[in-house]
């Protein structure tokens, strides 16, 4: 096991003018769970592949275990990658796929042997070792890769999107096994997904990235409920939180018919930018129906089971905005009704560029 460390790390690829990941600065404590997430295009595999070795970094460097790894071949990093598509050798048994690396290595073969029942032990693949990857679910093919990351007994795990091939319900269950296991095998891992559920489910902590930059790095309760900018605002939370631009006077925000009196360090942080309007956060949890405020017409009513979400279409200036509020499961609220609804607490306050606009700094920003 060991720390991984990102310093300053730029990849630029060749007829491009912008970085893939541009100077990153990360550091990833010994035996933790990072999970690197964002968008399409945003670098978070690229940073994972320049961890590998298998993309070279162009400024700056990565570390494992404080050694500078940076122009060491991947086989001589000690790190076992775990892909997306398994890369399963289709006519070898699952013990033999899981032993392939070790076989490489001249490890003998009452070791290799020792070692793969032990990892199909911890994975649950003990019945299946004599079966080829043909005849296993999608499941029980990500359980073979990850056996196969396991008997290397690497420093540093890297799992990239290993569950987008897997149905929801089976990625449910997996992220658990696996966030389970990794906490059992206390191997440092990175952890990439687009899925920014699947990176609050299983993370120590999330690394938000857009456009190459790191937006923050937080455990995930915070990243919910102190997001550094608009950005990680709009893409943690499922839904997402309710973001709008408002007016501003006298330390008060308009929401039509519901004033927002602004606490009093984001009152000075607007009143030193000289702000006219901010933009205004409030998640659908804090929200709620037939409150004193503003009101509206049902667009849509997501029905959940034990809870739904009300799309309420609302007039603001000359434009429409649907605003989401979380309501419980028995709610008779239907399309086409109009309700009122009020703010019952943690807001959140931007400026229109993006920032956050709480004197108090947040942890992880970049």
């Amino acid at each position: 096991m060991a720390e991984v460390r990102y310093e300053g790390a730029t990849r630029l690829y060749e007829g491009t003018e912008e970085p893939a990941v541009n100077a990153l600065d990360l550091d990833i404590v010994d035996g933790e769970l990072l999970v690197l997430v964002g968008p399409s295009g945003s670098g978070k595999s690229t940073a994972l592949r320049m961890l590998a070795g298998l993309e070279s970094v162009d400024q700056g460097g990565v570390y494992i275990g404080g050694r500078d790894v940076t122009l060491v071949p991947p086989k001589d990093r000690d790190i076992a990658m775990v892909f997306q598509n398994y890369a399963l050798y289709p006519q070898m048994t699952v013990a033999a796929n899981m032993g392939f690396a070790l076989k490489q290595q001249g490890v003998p073969k009452e070791e290799r042997v020792r070692q793969v029942r032990e990892a199909a032990r911890i994975l649950d693949l003990e019945p299946y070792l004599d079966r080829k990857p043909k005849n296993l679910s999608g499941g029980q093919r990500q359980r073979v890769a990850m056996g196969r990351a396991i008997v290397r007994r690497p420093q540093v795990f890297l799992m990239d999107e290993p569950l987008s091939n897997l149905d929801a319900k089976l990625r449910v269950q997996t992220r658990t096994e696996l966030a389970d296991l990794q906490a059992r095998l206390g191997v440092t891992t990175v952890y990439v997904t687009h899925d920014q559920v699947e990176a609050m489910t299983m993370g120590h902590r999330v690394a938000v990235l857009k456009d190459g930059f790191l937006q923050q790095v937080a455990a995930p309760k915070e990243l919910y409920s102190r997001p550094a900018n608009l950005f990680v605002a709009g893409f943690i939370g499922s839904p997402a939180m309710n973001l709008i631009t408002v007016p501003v006077e006298d330390g008060v925000a308009s929401l039509n018919d519901l004033s927002l009196p602004l606490p009093d360090d984001v009152r000075a942080e607007v009143n030193r930018r000289g702000l006219k309007e901010i933009v205004f956060g409030v998640r659908p949890e804090h929200l709620e129906l037939g409150q004193e405020g503003t009101s509206g017409e049902v667009a849509v009513v997501e029905e959940l089971g034990s809870e739904a979400y009300v799309h309420v279409r609302i007039a603001h200036g000359a434009e429409t905005e649907l605003i989401v509020v979380r309501v419980g499961g028995e709610t008779s609220v239907t399309r086409g009704d109009f309700v009122n609804f009020g703010v019952t607490g943690a807001n959140h306050y931007f400026d229109p560029d993006g920032d956050r606009l709480d004197a108090k700094p947040v942890p992880g920003a970049g």
